[in-house]
This record gives C-alpha cells, sequence and structure tokens, in this order.
C-alpha cells in the first residue's frame, strides 16, 4: 500500500443509479452493500474493487465508438467470461445492447442500460 492508499472503488455516472447498480450487480452476481437515493454501492462477494453507480443529474450517455465532438466515455469495464457467446446472451438477458461497432474478434462490446460501454473477453492462453 502506497502512502496508506487503497483503491476500494469505481464510479459509473448514470440518471438511474439504482437501476444501473441492479443491473450489474445481476450480470455480475454481486449483491447491494449500501442503497441511497443519488449512489448505490456493489461489491464483489470474493473481495477486491467494488462498483458504485451514482446520480448525475444531467447524465447523457457517451457515443460509441466516439467520433470527433461525441460525448467521450471516461472509462469502461473489461469483464472476464469463459465463453463469449454465452457471455454475451447472459448480458443481453440483463439489459446490455450489442455495441454495432465491434474492434475486435475476441472482445465483445456491450452498452450497459445508461449507454456505458463495456468489453466482455475470454482470457487466451497467451494472458
Amino acid at each position: 500500500m502506497a502512502h496508506g492508499a487503497t483503491w476500494t472503488t469505481v464510479n459509473i455516472s448514470a440518471a438511474d443509479p439504482g437501476a444501473l447498480a441492479r443491473f450489474y450487480g445481476q450480470l455480475l452476481g454481486w449483491k447491494i452493500a449500501v442503497e441511497e437515493p443519488e449512489w448505490v454501492l456493489l461489491r464483489d462477494p470474493e473481495g477486491g474493487v467494488g462498483l458504485a453507480c451514482q446520480l448525475e443529474e444531467f447524465y447523457e450517455s457517451p457515443v460509441w465508438p466516439a467520433g470527433r465532438g461525441d460525448r467521450q466515455m471516461m472509462m469502461h469495464l473489461e469483464i472476464r467470461v469463459d465463453d463469449l457467446e454465452e457471455g454475451g446472451a447472459h448480458a443481453r438477458a440483463c439489459g446490455a445492447t450489442l455495441a454495432e461497432y465491434q474492434p475486435q474478434d475476441d472482445v465483445r462490446v456491450y452498452l450497459d442500460p445508461a449507454g456505458h460501454p463495456f468489453c466482455l473477453w475470454i482470457m487466451t492462453p497467451s494472458d
């Protein structure tokens, strides 16, 4: 731990943080640890970094892929799955949408219900 600092959580902005947190809870199999009107925290039951969804009153989803002048994504989540097709079917059942643009054959880009891109990927022997 450098200088007493510990990374604990990633926050994602949304117009409806509760709905977005329930999406990621279902997608990842995580439970809500704290739910407030403007902030909801999910914790990985196996430990590690948590995921929170926070209210952004004037939230506008990013554009994927972004062009000049488009709203840019600030970050995206990388989620490892055992099988891209099964993982994608699960993501869609949870409410995700397959992005039209797919930049790689071994990764699938999806959009969560708030429009944030996230990637599903499988581990290859070289990883």
